[in-house]
């Protein structure tokens, strides 16, 4: 279940699956993915603010 966030240009897409997810440049659909096994640490911490730029 892709999941998109648009906000000053910079956009990613967080695909969440079991307890991992994976998130890409919705910018480059094709190019490479960052897969974070712990997907309750990683909402966790976007929820926090933890990657806000």
């Amino acid at each position: 279940m892709p999941v998109s966030r648009i906000e000053k240009g910079n956009c990613v897409e967080v695909s969440l699956a079991g307890r991992s997810a994976r998130v890409r440049d919705s910018k480059n659909p094709a190019g490479p993915t960052v897969a974070l096994p712990d997907r309750a640490g990683f909402l966790a911490a976007v929820k926090k603010g933890s990657y806000d730029a």
